[in-house]
């Protein structure tokens, strides 16, 4: 956990406001899938928009942990070779 003035970074409340914004994105696709014929145009390309924003937070989510991953191995793998 990181902690600054009046900061505080944890991992269960990254997922936890990513879970959160995944769900909202799915009830704003199922609301728009259930009144098809009344669809604006502009409402699927601000959603397919939305849908892009929560796929690159997921890749970098992603990517923090292969990054942290990393890190634990390279210190396992010198303390071994100490």
């Amino acid at each position: 956990m990181t902690t600054l003035p009046g900061v505080t970074l944890s991992f269960n409340s990254l997922i936890s406001a990513y879970k959160k914004l995944q769900s909202g994105l799915v009830k704003q696709v199922r609301a728009l899938a259930s009144k098809m014929s009344q669809a604006q145009p502009g409402a699927f390309i601000l959603l397919q928009f939305q849908m892009a924003q929560v796929t690159q937070i997921g890749e970098s989510i992603s990517n923090l942990i292969g990054q942290v991953n990393s890190v634990i191995s390279n210190a396992i793998r010198n303390q071994k070779t100490s």
